[in-house]
């Protein structure tokens, strides 16, 4: 059965190769991000391949915007069955008695309040319709604390416990929640954790085969697609030669 699919941070990464993967299950993608020629690029691109795309230009911060843009959603797009809640960024590597308070509270806002601002958006349609399933990108940093991860780490122990919060809270539905949790995968992630300092962010991939976006994107999709009595809750996923999300053999 083809679903809607919202995907948050779709422009790159992980949502991006989400957009892709559920566009090849034949799925209706509603995607957001905050760049807009980066959406109409998709956009185009998904099309191309037949599939309906229909996107939404707003930060996951802006309240108003996100809230206006959902109640707008055209008639045949308002009964969303997948929230992949994927917008979230890590920034800087300092310790924590040195962090930046800009950086902490950007981390902060997306990671938390954003991922809990689509879900309040969201779900309560899923509770009316008794079916949906919320997917939310959390991390192996949720689980235990690295060098210098303090506060995005604290963000996604919190993606943790707000996916399990959910799980409970609509236990009494249909409605599934996942909480998969990514090691080390390529992506623009630490470019942006590195401000833009791609040849430090190129270092944390070396001696390593890392995971890409479609393996992440991959799971999503098979989560998704369980048979309606299985609910896949918490995935942990690594690159081979990871054993957390502080044990790295590089080679």
């Amino acid at each position: 059965m083809k679903k809607i699919v919202l995907i948050t941070g779709a422009t790159s990464g992980i949502g991006q190769a989400c957009a892709r993967k559920f566009a090849e299950n034949g799925d209706k993608l509603i995607l957001t991000g905050r760049n807009e020629e980066a959406l109409k690029a998709i956009r185009q691109e998904l099309s191309s391949k037949e599939t309906e795309v229909l996107t939404m230009t707003f930060d996951v911060r802006d309240r108003e915007t996100a809230k206006k843009c959902i109640e707008a959603l055209p008639v045949g797009w308002r009964d969303i069955d997948v929230l992949v809640n994927n917008a979230g960024l890590a920034l800087g590597l300092e310790p924590e008695y040195e962090g930046s308070l800009d950086d902490w509270e950007t981390m902060i806002d997306t990671n938390i309040k954003g991922l809990l601002l689509m879900t309040r958006l969201v779900v309560p349609g899923m509770i009316v319709r008794n079916r949906g399933h919320v997917i939310n990108i959390g991390s192996v940093a949720g689980d235990a604390a690295y060098a210098g991860g303090n506060v995005y780490c604290a963000t996604k122990a919190a993606v943790k416990a707000l996916s399990d919060g959910l799980r409970i809270d609509v236990a009494n539905t249909s409605v599934r929640v996942t909480n998969l949790k990514p090691g080390l995968v390529e992506t623009n992630f630490s470019n942006i954790r590195f401000h833009g300092d791609t040849d430090r962010a190129a270092t944390v991939y070396q001696g390593i085969k890392p995971l890409t976006g479609n393996d992440i994107a991959e799971v999503a999709v098979y989560a998704a697609n369980a048979p309606e009595h299985v609910q896949i809750a918490e995935v942990l996923i690594l690159a081979t030669h990871q054993a957390s999300g502080s044990v790295i053999v590089r080679k």
